[in-house]
């Protein structure tokens, strides 16, 4: 069915305050200067039952990316439901000294996610993700860093009159049941977090340096 239906290209669009961003304060990360991190499943505060494992599959590549090492999530997620942890809101209250001892990550990584997935509007369908990352030491329970989980995408062509709009919507809402944007619009959430000019993630140890 899917090859049948015309599909208009999608906008991304970003959420973003008016107000002037204020360079993000790096002193704990400088100093703690972390080398691995442990991702813990998200606490999912919204109403998509997958929203805490769909964002924990797009986590690791951006943070390998900026140079960390990152515990594998689903040996990590089996690890601790196999020690009596079965949801992601038990596994965020593990004290730091037993993460320390057992598992031996530098930081830890909290995420709360507060709105996820496909919201459908008379126009267009809007797949959105919203939430709150926090970096904390694994020593010294400092925070380290943080920022918001934060993208959207829109199915709204804006050029194709309302006609063609109703129809867009309508055939967007029908493959929507099949196809999920979520993933896709976690992976520019976690782009726009860590590599924010301002407040992203500072790169660690293992940054690869290219030449230019």
């Amino acid at each position: 069915m899917m090859s049948y239906f015309k599909f208009y290209p999608l906008a991304f669009l970003f959420i973003a305050g008016c107000a002037t961003v204020q360079p993000y304060n790096y002193e704990a990360l400088i100093n703690e200067a972390p080398r691995s991190i442990l991702v813990i499943p998200p606490v999912n505060n919204s109403v998509d039952v997958n929203a805490s494992y769909t964002y924990l599959s797009t986590v690791t590549q951006p943070l390998a990316e900026k140079g960390y090492y990152v515990f594998p999530v689903s040996v990590i997620d089996n690890f601790l439901k196999e020690n009596g942890l079965p949801t992601p809101a038990e596994m965020n209250n593990i004290p730091l000294d037993k993460i320390h001892e057992h598992i031996g990550a530098d930081a830890v990584l909290y995420v709360v996610i507060e709105n996820w997935g496909q919201e459908y509007q008379v126009l267009s369908s809007v797949t959105v993700v919203q939430g709150y990352a926090k970096l904390v030491s694994v020593k010294t329970g400092e925070l380290l860093w943080d920022a918001p989980i934060v993208a959207q995408q829109s199915s709204n062509n804006g050029n194709q009159g309302l006609i063609g709009a109703l129809v867009t919507a309508a055939i967007t809402q029908i493959a929507g049941n099949v196809t999920d944007y979520s993933p896709a619009v976690s992976r520019l959430a976690n782009n726009v977090a860590f590599n924010s000019a301002k407040r992203g993630l500072l790169n660690g140890p293992y940054k690869l340096k290219t030449e230019k």
